[in-house]
């Protein structure tokens, strides 16, 4: 063993240190690369300009520069460091004996001696107890024992004052960077007299909801539909409005997963038919199944503007009980392409799915394909009681290569039509990051794909996971024309409600093609417009043909609908009669406002059915409370699309929230408010 100064130094030192956890390691590790690549690589925002660059070098020179330049570069830093960590201890050696004396070597073990009892005592030197400083603290070691968070259910760690730490800031400040995906944090909200050296302890918690786990945040890659808000109709020009029934939920957990990374969604990401229709509504339920729904109507005041009124259309389908649903067969359509090698996705996929086979009996079956470079049969049709069999085919899926959309549908309808037997139920259930680099990427032929396989017998559901390259407009083509329903998921428990507590209206149809049209009066209503349902717009003309495609209810699934309207005479009027214009209908419909219209076809059948009422103005089939927080969700999509409403910002639609909040066994309407509240800090 050598006498040199600096092995005595850290022979005293390892004596003082108790070894580190692995916790502590991943963390230490996973610091060291979030430093490096905030420090060589910026944020996308600090991005250079390609078009800003000085010097444009092509061909094979500039290959040659940029791989030396790549290869260098974290040598030369890596270099730096190595001489600095030296210099460091250079320094110590010197603190540690005063300020002129530095170590001399001494014989047998003295220096080593003098050594522990300097590092025993921090005020002997400027460094403190290492002891004091390396160990790491018993919060500490519980958050990474907890591994993932991403993939861990949100609810099993609330309440634990350890794990909080503040995600949003004041206005003003600058948003925090996107929480590493190891450590889960509860967000919490500081308040203008919160200084910024208030421990998180000490800040006063948002009201307690399901909190998602941390996630990238969404980048310029990804992609939404794009749907201006539907325009102010003139009555008597045009009283008539058509639309496509939707009761998917993926625009919701979207702008959650934004707002609980610090950033405000995408404007495309918010639509406000998905916010309304991710909750449930007192509404009332229909009889029997021969009439699969009831449709329930109410009128009420605008919270934005006291000129207008809000017309709610709330409809209810039949449920079905377990015992009472036919056999599944289900075909997991899992994308193991490279874009999925990410806690938030691989991972909680595979957990989420997990949860799905809680609720499946003996009668029902499940395939696994997967597709990558290329497509393939993970699992072979199976009983739903072989969990075995299951289970160890979904840990053993792994991401790498390319995303070959096209082969894996075409394998997963293959599999699914090889498992349908007569009154069976064949789904097929996509989860993707909805990125489509190879084959079938344009969405206009995926549509075709996935409806000449609808028009057979088998739908399409589609699950999205993870941020960064989201492409919600190809996972909006194909849950639409596949009649099945889109969701995002971005936390376990978002994959509870999903797969569990959502999953027989899922997966069950009651009702196919349903479409909405309503006829207004001229006579009472001068105005209106729908709110959100951008995307499902109908011509006229669609609502009497069969042959149009419209979306589908599963079995106690709901469905929500707002209209603003501008009663005759209101001072909330935008446009003035025209001269020559249509003339007043000589015969006055008595003080119908409006006329419901609704059409539906039963499974398997190829005529459509007809429900129809009238609409009021002092109709209140729905209770008042559920209008007011349906209100303030639609109101609170509004402002996340940058729409101005007179007399109503993010404030307002967090008290209404509230106040209309009822019973709230799940916390998903305390959610919405703290998510208000949120994008008030942030806006």
């Amino acid at each position: 063993m050598t006498d040199d100064p600096l092995d005595r130094l850290a022979r005293a030192m390892q004596r003082h240190t108790p070894p580190p956890s692995d916790a502590a390691r991943q963390a230490a590790v996973r610091a060291g690369l979030e430093s490096f690549s905030a420090q060589s690589q910026g944020s996308a925002a600090d991005a250079r300009p390609i078009s800003n660059r000085p010097e444009r070098r092509a061909g094979f020179w500039h290959g040659v520069t940029t791989m030396i330049d790549r290869w260098t570069r974290p040598r030369i830093l890596m270099g730096t460091s190595a001489l600095a960590t030296l210099a460091v201890a250079v320094v110590l050696t010197q603190n540690l004996t005063g300020p002129t004396a530095g170590l001399i070597p001494v014989a047998g073990g003295a220096d080593d001696a003098r050594l522990d009892e300097t590092l025993a005592q921090p005020e002997a030197s400027n460094l403190g107890s290492v002891a004091e400083q390396r160990t790491p603290s018993a919060p500490a070691e519980a958050d990474f024992a907890d591994g993932v968070s991403s993939v861990v259910d949100p609810r099993a760690l609330q309440g634990r004052a350890d794990l909080r730490q503040p995600q949003v800031q004041e206005r003003g400040r600058s948003a925090p960077k996107a929480t590493p995906p190891a450590v889960f944090q509860e967000p919490f909200f500081v308040s203008p007299g919160d200084s910024e050296t208030t421990s998180p302890a000490q800040r006063a918690p948002v009201e307690p909801f399901i909190a998602p786990a941390p996630v990238i945040a969404e980048s310029g890659t990804e992609r939404y539909p794009d749907a201006t808000p539907a325009p102010l109709k003139i009555t008597a020009e045009d009283p008539v409005s058509t639309f496509s029934i939707d009761v998917d939920t993926a625009s919701y957990a979207l702008v959650r997963s934004s707002l609980n990374a610090g950033n405000l969604p995408p404007r495309g990401a918010v639509r406000v038919e998905e916010m309304l229709n991710y909750f449930n509504y007192a509404y009332p339920a229909p009889d029997d199944r021969a009439v699969p729904f009831a449709t329930s109507v109410s009128v009420a005041p605008t919270p934005w503007n006291p000129d207008t009124q809000l017309l709610h259309i709330g409809i209810q389908g039949y449920d079905i009980a377990p015992a009472d649903r036919p056999p599944l067969n289900l075909v997991f359509l899992i994308d193991t392409s490279g874009s999925m090698n990410d806690a938030a996705k691989l991972p909680l996929l595979v957990r989420s799915f997990k949860l799905l086979l809680d609720t499946l009996t003996p009668a029902d079956s499940i395939a696994i394909v997967t597709y990558a470079g290329s497509a393939g049969l993970a699992l072979e049709p199976t009983p739903a009681t072989d969990r075995v069999a299951i289970l160890g085919a979904l840990d053993r899926l792994a991401a790498g290569g390319s995303t070959a959309g096209q082969a894996g549908l075409e394998q997963a309808y293959a599999v699914a039509e090889r498992m349908a037997e007569p009154g069976d139920v064949s789904r097929v259930i996509l989860a993707t990051d909805g990125d489509f680099n190879v084959g079938l990427s344009d969405p206009g032929a995926l549509e075709d794909f996935i409806a000449e396989r609808r028009d057979q017998g088998t739908y399409l559901s589609v699950l999205g996971f993870g941020r960064g390259n989201y492409n919600d407009a190809v996972m909006q083509s194909l849950a639409q024309n596949g009649n099945g329903v889109a969701a995002y998921v971005d936390t376990l428990a978002e994959a509870q409600k999903v797969l569990v507590e959502d999953v027989t209206g899922s997966l069950f149809a009651i009702a196919e093609d349903v479409k909405i049209q309503i006829e207004f009066n001229p006579a009472q209503i001068s105005e209106y417009r729908l709110i959100g349902y951008e995307t499902r717009a109908l011509n006229r003309e669609d609502f009497n043909d069969d042959s149009v495609d419209a979306g589908e209810i599963g079995a106690g699934h709901q469905v929500t609908a707002l209209y603003e309207v501008t009663p005759k005479g209101s001072a909330a009027e935008r446009v003035s009669d025209l001269r020559y214009g249509p003339a007043t209908p000589a015969a006055d419909p008595g003080a119908e406002y409006a006329f419901l219209k609704l059409r539906y076809k039963l499974p398997g059948e190829d005529r459509s059915r007809l429900i129809e009422t009238p609409v009021l103005p002092d109709r209140a089939d729905i209770a008042a409370s559920e209008t007011q927080f349906a209100a303030a969700v639609a109101g609170f999509g509004r402002l996340l699309r940058g729409e101005t409403l007179p007399g109503w910002d993010y404030a307002a639609a967090r008290a209404q929230a509230a106040g209309a909040r009822g019973e709230d066994p799940f916390g998903y309407r305390s959610e919405l408010v703290n998510l208000i509240r949120i994008a008030d800090a942030l806006n």
